[in-house]
């Protein structure tokens, strides 16, 4: 009595590793650096800047031309030990950004900017309207205006 045994092959998954970047940070500010090509990351404490320039280049297909980092504080908070112990202080988390900015020419499309875009454009679109609106009516009023004052100026000249 011969068993076949099977080997069973385990299949050798790649582990994808996480991206070091968040989605870049959608802040007024950050908005106004896009500008000078400039986009703003969340980043982990450890991670450093050239581990930031190929994650970017690598999620986002653009060319990177430098990484400037800074390490914001956390803030104090307190926090209760019970009902009749003294409240004691502790500090959040300490978070890095990157500020990395691209060469000449590449763009990283960031949705929330886009619509920000599309909502400006849209209320430039009807500021315009209304000023054409506006204009119209001042058109009309200034003809009537002349009209009641050649009329006025005719009646003026029969007595």
């Amino acid at each position: 009595m011969a068993t076949k045994t099977t080997a069973k092959v385990k299949k050798v998954e790649e582990k994808a590793t996480p991206s070091i970047i968040s989605a870049p940070r959608v802040t007024e500010k950050t908005y106004s650096a896009q500008v000078d090509r400039t986009y703003v990351f969340e980043v982990p404490a450890k991670a450093s800047k050239q581990a930031v320039a190929k994650a970017v280049e690598e999620e986002h297909k653009v060319t990177v031309t430098s990484v400037r980092v800074l390490v914001r504080k956390g803030k104090k908070t307190r926090f209760s030990r019970g009902k009749h112990a003294y409240p004691g202080t502790t500090y959040r988390q300490d978070k890095k950004y990157a500020y990395v900015t691209l060469k000449e020419g590449d763009k990283i499309k960031v949705e929330a900017f886009e619509e920000a875009n599309e909502e400006m454009a849209k209320q430039e679109a009807a500021a315009k309207k209304t000023d054409k609106k506006a204009d119209k009516a001042d058109k009309k009023s200034a003809k009537t205006e002349e009209k009641t004052k050649k009329s006025s100026e005719k009646k003026g000249d029969k007595k």
